[in-house]
């Protein structure tokens, strides 16, 4: 089973930008659909955006549409979150998650993601305005 660990949260001004880090151990990285989910403070968690097994394909939260670009490179086991022109409601801790079983495309929905296993400890981003 996978282990992720994600970096590169902080602190920035709105209208700034930010690149999230998601590193997996294990060789079968590949094998996994990724997502990127965030919770705010007193909020459940929400997913962000999700990113097929060979990264040809991606999925997002209409709320980060445009804004934010998930990438990943298999052969450094890792996924990235490309987030620009932030805004407030964009602070929360960011998660990283793997699916092994299922579609990227299903990967945002609640059933899906709230039954998943493999979890990254998260990262915080905090924007001001």
């Amino acid at each position: 089973q996978a282990q992720l660990v994600e970096s590169g949260g902080g602190l920035v001004q709105a209208g700034g930008s930010l690149r999230l880090s998601c590193a997996a151990s294990g060789r079968t990285f590949s094998s996994y659909a990724m997502g990127w989910f965030r919770q705010a403070p007193g909020t459940e968690r929400e997913f962000v955006a999700a990113i097929s097994r060979s990264g040809s394909s991606t999925y997002y939260a209409h709320s980060v549409k445009g804004r934010f670009t998930i990438s990943r490179d298999n052969a450094k086991n890792t996924v990235y979150l490309q987030m620009n022109s932030l805004k407030p409601e964009d602070t929360a801790v960011y998660y990283c998650a793997a699916d092994q079983f299922g579609s990227y495309y299903t990967l945002g929905t609640p059933n899906r993601y709230k039954n998943l296993e493999v979890w990254g400890q998260g990262t915080l981003v905090t924007v001001s305005s």
